[in-house]
């Protein structure tokens, strides 16, 4: 069987979009971390995520995700509330940005492992500061403050890569890593 181990509703539609059957157990893991390279980063929490589960769940392949925004070097996870939200809007409104997925799979309780990082570049469209004040608060849950998935996103113009990657689950390398990992 295959574990989710998050509660996204994102990565939950992007799986079962791709036909995946799939339960859910979160993780619970906190994203705290010192780590300050995005790439590392992202890898280690998706595999943290990953391990948690699987060590539960010895039985079962276990997905886990972790994702990110880098911008002008800063690093931005999902923000603490609408004012953050704001800021990380001001940050980037009008700039390109990257958007970083980590993905772990693990099997037998954690003794297999696979893993993969997919980067997409996203370029937001400049916004008037009360464009930006009013979207603040819409996606205090999304890693960058925004949301590729609504359609018609005033925020976003351009994007390069893997959309799925930029909503949170790059569903083909995901697929890739299960099938090594059952082989």
């Amino acid at each position: 069987m295959l574990i989710l181990a998050s509660a996204s509703p994102q990565r939950r539609r992007l799986l079962r979009k791709a036909g995946m059957r799939f339960k859910i157990v979160p993780s619970g893991v906190g994203e705290n971390c010192r780590e300050r390279n995005p790439r590392r980063l992202v890898a280690l929490l998706a595999r943290r995520k990953a391990l948690a589960v699987a060590k539960r769940r010895p039985g079962d392949v276990v997905l886990g995700a972790d994702t990110l925004v880098v911008c002008r070097g800063r690093i931005i996870g999902k923000p603490r509330n609408r004012a953050h939200a704001r800021r990380i809007l001001m940050l980037l409104n009008g700039s390109w940005q990257r958007v970083y997925t980590g993905v772990a799979v693990a099997a037998r309780g954690g003794k297999r492992v696979r893993s993969a990082v997919v980067v997409s570049r996203v370029k937001a469209r400049r916004l008037s500061e009360g464009e930006l004040a009013r979207y603040a608060g819409k996606h205090l849950d999304k890693a960058g403050a925004y949301a590729v998935q609504d359609h018609g996103d005033p925020f976003i113009e351009r994007i390069e890569g893997p959309v799925d990657n930029v909503i949170g689950l790059p569903v083909e390398a995901a697929k890739e890593l299960i099938a090594k990992l059952t082989r």
